[in-house]
C-alpha cells in the first residue's frame, strides 16, 4: 500500500502510479526493480454536445478474469460536459516484474 495515498500497489514499485510518489530508492546501489512494459494503452475523448444540455459522463473501469467473472471494480470518475468542452481519457496497463500485491 502507498503509504502516501493509500492505493494498493505493487510491492515491486518504485513510484507509487496513482500519485506519483517516490517510495524507495531504485538507483544502482539498491535492487533495480523488473522492467514492465505497456501492455495496453486506449485513449478517446469525450466532447460536449453540439447545443442544449450538459451531458453528463461516468468513468467505470472493470477488470474481468479468463472466464468473464468481474474481479474488480471501480467508479473512477464522474463530471458532465457543456457545448465546447471536451474531457480526454487515457487507460493504461502495465504489465512485468514478479511482485505481488502489497
Amino acid at each position: 500500500m502507498c503509504p502516501h495515498c493509500r492505493a494498493t500497489i505493487l510491492e515491486s514499485s518504485g513510484v507509487c502510479p496513482a500519485c506519483r510518489h517516490h517510495l524507495r530508492f531504485t538507483g544502482p546501489t539498491v535492487g533495480r526493480e523488473a522492467p514492465t512494459t505497456e501492455a495496453l494503452t486506449v485513449e478517446g475523448t469525450l466532447e460536449g454536445p453540439a447545443g442544449g444540455e450538459a451531458v453528463e459522463y461516468t468513468m467505470l473501469l472493470t477488470i474481468r478474469n479468463e472466464r468473464g467473472e468481474e474481479i474488480a471494480r471501480e467508479l473512477v470518475g464522474v463530471g458532465a460536459l457543456r457545448q465546447g468542452e471536451s474531457r480526454r481519457f487515457t487507460l493504461s496497463v502495465q504489465a512485468g516484474g514478479s511482485g505481488s500485491v502489497d
